[in-house]
């Protein structure tokens, strides 16, 4: 039998265009900023729980913006050292938890742990002050006003936070506790953590919502804004310790994620409105009688008593 010898196929190039005309090998280039687009919406936790985040912080900020002016005003007009200082603190934090919202990708990418922790611990420190300097403010009743109200109300204030800050810092830099990385575990010292953390100002929330219904009222400040306000904090920090509880166990992630997003997406612009809006409300009504009282004092009317 004749032996069949096997030669070498002839290597033909097909060319890009006969590619192209045939619809074969097609292939769609991404540019460079559209991957990383891409990534920053869609990589990490998915482009809704981006979405969820960054939307409302940057409405507020814009909110913030057009109303910049004309808060302005009235701050000069006020004169009161308490609302002056809060607003701008209000401005600072709204501006580092956009920022924590922008650079969610930060916390699953290789490289960005050490900066994604930093950016947590500043932007949740930064929101615990604000809640915890205005349950101070409201714990003073109607003496919170003037220089010594704003001095006494700051320093509890940054005492607490900063007994915080020093405590999870601890557990992130020094045990190395992923505590602002959600992933779903059951670590214990993490959850810990938070479980107390939440129980105290549950505890917190709870002791001022009894006061408003016990005879001691009359010592806290008579708003229906900040009775509201209590009474959703109460309920969300409830809530959010039966989360942590649950995902210590191994479950219930999903709940504590979502409480996680509408804190970040929506207690700055409840705590604006319940301590911030009313006041620039009230001086729309009152600049009548500002000004009254600055031409008085100018000598205008001193006419009519001649």
């Amino acid at each position: 039998m004749a032996s069949l010898t096997l030669t070498p196929a002839l290597e033909i190039p097909i060319s890009s265009e006969a590619n192209s005309s045939a619809g074969i090998g097609e292939t769609i280039s991404i540019k460079p900023i559209d991957h990383q687009v891409y990534s920053w919406l869609l990589n990490c936790h998915g482009f809704w729980h981006n979405i969820f985040l960054i939307l409302p912080s940057a409405l507020f900020i814009l909110y913030l913006a057009f109303q910049a002016k004309k808060s302005y005003r009235k701050l000069l007009v006020g004169k009161s050292h308490i609302i002056n200082s809060y607003y701008g603190i209000v401005w600072l934090v709204s501006l580092l938890n956009f920022t924590w919202c922008c650079l969610q990708t930060w916390e699953c990418t290789p490289g960005k742990t050490l900066a994604w922790n930093l950016l947590s611990l500043f932007t949740t420190s930064g929101l615990l002050f604000l809640e915890v300097s205005l349950i101070a403010f409201l714990l003073q009743g109607n003496y919170a006003s003037g220089t010594e109200a704003l001095t006494r109300t700051f320093s509890i204030s940054a005492m607490l936070v900063g007994f915080d800050v020093f405590l999870k810092g601890m557990y992130v830099f020094a045990f190395g506790v992923p505590l602002f990385i959600e992933n779903n575990d059951a670590n214990r010292m993490k959850w810990g953590l938070w479980i107390v953390h939440k129980l105290v100002l549950t505890a917190v929330y709870g002791f001022i919502l009894f006061m408003y219904h016990s005879s001691r009222r009359e010592s806290l400040p008579a708003r229906p804004a900040y009775h509201k306000y209590i009474t959703i904090m109460f309920g969300v920090n409830a809530l959010a310790l039966f989360a942590c509880v649950l995902s210590g166990n191994g479950f219930g992630f999903w709940l504590y994620d979502t409480l996680d997003i509408c804190y970040h997406a929506f207690y700055l612009p409840l705590i604006y409105m319940t301590f911030l809006a009313d006041f620039f409300q009230e001086e729309d009504l009152n600049l009548e009688h500002v000004y009254y009282s600055e031409m008085k004092d100018a000598g205008f009317f001193d006419a009519d008593w001649d």
